[in-house]
């Protein structure tokens, strides 16, 4: 094992800049087209080796997070059995994310669990051996596993690297949190959109041909979503993320994001977020 007593590492946030359900499976999983953009507001990890694993999770939103069934030690648990290991660790999360946002905080928490004890640990896996220990925790993991922004087909997991446009968003969590399996689960959703050919570069300014088509469904169920969308409206196209509930808002600048969002009333859980197109995780890594 690594001689290597310390490493922290960040997990960084999503933003699906659209989503299209093209059918669901026999298997009750849905065929999706999105386009991930990572951008830089994250969690943050801290590892350090001990003969057991273990969590503390330092919650500074209020979320009333539990140590029970998290991703964290699911993570840590399916790497130590895929490396035929029996390696131990105590992992600290600073958990920054909202929960239930849509913003893939859970996903990539265990994402940056598998890159960060296989560092720590000196396992020596490959990016797609990471990718495929995280496929089987969340359809999400894999994207953060990679670490670039990425276009993403079936139900997540064919992913194609995109070199996409640096953009700003402002982004608001309405006060609810949205359940991924209700809406999956709904005779609402739309579930047959067409299949469309994407060939990167993609074009940011294009953005206007695509749609979440859980947005519909999301703003009916929860009224709060809905609001948002309604206050963020005078900025420009306001758009869902996954299933939500973050709402968001692209700009050019830094500069104009920042300008709407000091117009928004102060009780609103709001941010300013940068696009990146490979995670802070991996630029942390490379260092």
């Amino acid at each position: 094992m690594s001689t290597q007593n310390k490493l922290t590492l960040s997990a960084p946030a999503k933003l699906n800049l659209f989503l299209h359900i093209n059918s669901q499976r026999k298997d009750g999983y849905h065929n999706l087209q999105t386009l991930f953009q990572l951008i830089d507001l994250a969690d943050i990890l801290h590892f350090e080796p001990q003969s057991t694993l273990s969590l503390s999770i330092l919650d500074t939103k209020n979320n009333n997070l539990s140590n029970k069934d998290n991703l964290i030690l699911q993570a840590a648990e399916a790497l130590n059995n895929y490396a035929n290991t029996n390696y131990g660790a105590h992992i600290t999360l600073e958990k920054n994310l909202p929960i239930g946002g849509g913003v893939g905080g859970g996903s990539s928490d265990a994402a940056t669990t598998l890159l960060g004890l296989n560092r720590l640990w000196s396992l020596g896996l490959s990016i797609n051996e990471l990718a495929t220990i995280g496929q089987k925790l969340g359809a999400d993991v894999p994207v953060f596993v990679h670490g670039n922004s990425a276009f993403a087909e079936g139900i997540g997991e064919k992913l194609t690297p995109v070199e996409l446009d640096q953009k700003h968003y402002l982004i608001v969590k309405p006060d609810a949190h949205v359940s991924t399996q209700k809406i999956f689960t709904s005779k609402q959703l739309t579930r047959d959109t067409p299949y469309f050919k994407i060939r990167p570069p993609f074009e940011m300014d294009c953005l206007q041909d695509f749609h979440n088509d859980c947005e519909p469904l999301v703003k009916k169920l929860y009224p709060n979503v809905a609001q948002v969308f309604r206050m963020l409206a005078k900025f420009g196209s306001t758009r869902l993320t996954g299933t939500g509930a973050c709402v968001f808002v692209i700009f050019d600048e830094a500069i104009q994001a920042q300008h709407a969002l000091n117009q928004l009333p102060k009780s609103v859980n709001a941010w300013v977020a940068k696009g990146l197109n490979v995670s802070l995780t991996h630029i942390e890594l490379s260092k």
